[in-house]
């Protein structure tokens, strides 16, 4: 089981169960701190999670506050409020027409040397010659597959690379004001943003509910985000700076 400390409006960790019960027979943490974990309906004291180390805990030496011993991985500076701000759903969805108009742009410049133009136009004219939609589709497809596929590479690249990146955001998250982050508020990694964008698909799919989810999830989460582990926040990731390497009388986070 995994640990929140809470501290000073400040939600650090997660630490692993036996580091905490150990900390607090220590005296490391104060058994007077605010901890979570998944499961519990709201914060309580170390003292009350665990009552054991709290009634054999040592006196604190000197500060009671100092700094776990185990190193910590760095997560963003992120209060356990802003944890809780979800990006609404109608946000998101301006957030997706900004990135559709910027995709659509580039991809009228790269259309220009595939000839995606007159290949448009002949697939139109087609039908206008009582051919089927998916026959004419199926000829424009067979000479534009090359622009489909890099078009294709192209969308699901911005995607991940933006909000994998320190932005946490491609340009119309950015826009509006939101982030994409693991669930502890952390930047998530190239990988899991290639697999959120692939989820999208599955959220398509299924008649978009993947996507109409978001709006009635508790964390709005849409499928997607349920399938990458991953929340869409409001708030830039430049608004919530790194912790630096913690020492004396404070928290690695």
């Amino acid at each position: 089981m995994e640990i929140w400390i809470g501290r000073d409006g400040e939600r650090h960790g997660p630490y692993k169960e036996e580091d905490v019960r150990a900390w607090l027979r220590s005296g490391q943490v104060s058994r007077d701190d605010l901890a979570w974990h998944e499961g519990l309906a709201d914060w309580q004291p170390l003292s009350a999670l665990f009552p054991d180390e709290a009634r054999s805990a040592a006196p604190p030496a000197g500060n009671p506050y100092s700094a776990p011993a185990a190193p910590m991985e760095n997560l963003p500076q992120t209060t356990a409020a802003a944890l809780e701000d979800h990006a609404g759903f109608w946000k998101r969805v301006a957030a997706y027409i900004l990135d559709a108009i910027v995709l659509y742009i580039v991809f009228k410049v790269i259309g220009t040397f595939f000839g995606a133009s007159a290949a448009e136009e002949a697939m139109k004219q087609e039908m206008l010659g009582g051919t089927s939609f998916m026959q004419a589709y199926q000829h424009f497809y067979s000479s534009m597959w090359p622009y489909t596929l890099l078009t294709t590479a192209l969308t699901w690249l911005y995607f991940a690379c933006c909000e994998s990146s320190v932005w946490q955001a491609t340009v119309g998250k950015l826009a509006l004001g939101i982030r994409v982050t693991d669930q502890q508020g952390a930047r998530i990694g190239f990988p899991r943003a290639l697999g959120r964008y692939v989820a999208k698909y599955l959220s398509a799919i299924i008649l978009c509910i993947g996507f109409i989810m978001v709006a009635f999830t508790r964390r709005k989460q849409g499928l997607h985000d349920l399938i990458a582990g991953t929340l869409v926040l409001n708030g830039r990731a430049s608004e919530f700076k790194p912790n630096q390497a913690a020492s004396g009388n404070t928290f690695h986070a």
